[in-house]
């Protein structure tokens, strides 16, 4: 069950946006935005990750650092993951997690619980049946955790509001799901990456596709390829409308 979800759930793109607005650095904003592009392989990336992770041990120190080298690792961790390589995108997203664990060892914040989430929602869709079962849940209570201390993480809200439109159908609230989406974009708009601003749009979209209102989701489909124009999953969907 949770297997299931979370591979529909890689398809929402909950890649991590990390701080917010123009917050981020600029060597982490170039890896993350060719992830999104999908128009570099997982060797390309890897110049702008060890590159992204250089630079980040030169200006950061302490959790500060743990949160940009989880962000890091579960970037190439997706990369990985779009090419089926399971085995090396285990590797990236566990240390991720490692990463993470350490900063909230070192000082719990919301980033840091958010990128425990993350890492995590992705490596449930490389490992059994039987450990998806034992820790899956765990995305939403890391989540939760995120928004004790931030309640505007939007990624956070992102990943709680998902589950209701990626489940499965037995556990499924698209409705619900549309809704929570909509709230982030009312209430914390200004607090959108770029990222989490093409992850809600593109979900919301899919969601309106599963109810088969194809021309209510064709605008939130094309808002979100505005943002990455060259992203293969939402050409996909605009296609099949």
């Amino acid at each position: 069950m949770w297997k299931i979800f979370t591979f529909l759930f890689i398809a929402a793109f909950s890649a991590a946006s990390g701080l917010y607005g123009e917050e981020l650095p600029d060597y982490f904003v170039q890896l993350r935005d060719a992830l999104y592009s999908q128009d570099l392989s997982s060797g390309d990336l890897s110049g702008l990750y060890t590159a992204a992770e250089d630079q980040a041990k030169k200006e950061l120190s302490g959790a500060d650092l743990n949160v940009m080298l989880s962000r890091c690792e579960y970037i190439m961790g997706r990369a990985y993951l779009y090419e089926k390589n399971n085995a090396q995108a285990d590797s990236f997203l566990s240390k991720g997690m490692d990463y993470a664990q350490k900063a909230l060892d070192q000082a719990p914040s919301s980033e840091a619980w958010r990128m425990l989430a993350e890492n995590l929602s992705q490596l449930c869709t490389v490992r059994s049946t039987g450990w998806v079962m034992s820790n899956g849940t765990k995305v939403e209570k890391y989540s939760k955790s995120a928004l004790a201390l931030d309640e505007g993480n939007t990624a956070a809200q992102f990943m709680i509001a998902a589950r209701w439109i990626y489940a499965p159908a037995l556990f499924r609230n698209i409705n619900k799901g549309i809704q929570m989406m909509q709230d982030i974009i009312t209430n914390y708009d200004n607090r959108l990456s770029k990222d989490d601003r093409f992850n809600v749009y593109s979900s919301i979209g899919y969601a309106l596709l599963q109810q088969k209102k194809n021309a209510d989701a064709k605008p939130w489909l094309q808002k979100s390829l505005d943002i990455y124009p060259d992203n293969k999953y939402v050409k996909s969907l605009l296609a099949g409308v």
